[in-house]
């Protein structure tokens, strides 16, 4: 490799040979299925790292999670369907566009304003697509771990005003919460069950008892 190449293009012109017809056996026979649950794994050793306040395993970790980046932009690009630079490309310009108080002329008070213009624009750049968000409970990852997505739905509906009750009237401090939680694993592990299908289980239910309530314009409790 020329010195003068960025190491980003010496990532890229890496990534390539190990694909190529002489390139790593292994490499050569992922595909986007195959490699879709290592980018997660990366992020949570990043997590790990930045817990940890480790510098040097942090820059690993980005690192790692980086070629899962570069991986999928390189199978992208044999397919003919997107490379490195389009994915680059599109992330900066989705930067511009959503910020318009740092790159436009729009004026915010605060954080709370830079958050409803961010949604606004969101918005608007995925109506009449496929990719649409009709409901204001789309957009949950469908993978995310069960307590993960929970969360995310219950923050999607009370901020769409599908939920505004309590579950319980039952004050809980942090620590009750936690120690309910952990609990509520432990009972269910030596029942034999596990605690994430059930909850996942759960949220799936209630998300479809909130968007018929969202659908008929009626709050769920």
């Amino acid at each position: 490799m020329k010195k003068s190449q960025s190491a980003l293009t010496d990532l890229l012109t890496v990534m390539a040979r190990l694909r190529s017809p002489t390139g790593c056996p292994w490499d050569r026979e992922q595909d986007h299925m195959t490699l879709r649950t290592h980018a997660v794994e990366e992020v949570y050793e990043l997590m790990d790292a930045i817990e940890a306040g480790d510098d040097h395993e942090m820059a690993e970790e980005l690192g790692d999670l980086l070629l899962q980046v570069v991986f999928h932009c390189q199978l992208a690009r044999e397919r003919g369907a997107f490379d490195f630079e389009a994915v680059a490309r599109r992330i900066t310009e989705k930067l511009i566009r959503r910020h318009p108080h740092v790159f436009g002329d729009v004026k915010v008070k605060d954080v709370n304003e830079v958050w409803a213009n961010w949604e606004q624009i969101k918005h608007a750049e995925k109506h009449g697509t496929k990719h649409a968000r009709p409901s204001a409970l789309d957009g949950i990852p469908k993978h995310l771990p069960a307590l993960a997505r929970a969360e995310k739905l219950v923050k999607k509906a009370r901020k769409a005003a599908l939920l505004d009750t309590h579950p319980t009237s039952r004050k809980l401090t942090r620590k009750q919460v936690a120690e309910n939680l952990f609990d509520m694993a432990f009972y269910a592990q030596t029942n034999g069950w596990s605690a994430e299908e059930l909850l996942r289980t759960e949220t799936k239910r209630r998300e479809r008892k909130l968007r018929k309530s969202e659908a008929s314009g009626r709050k769920s409790d």
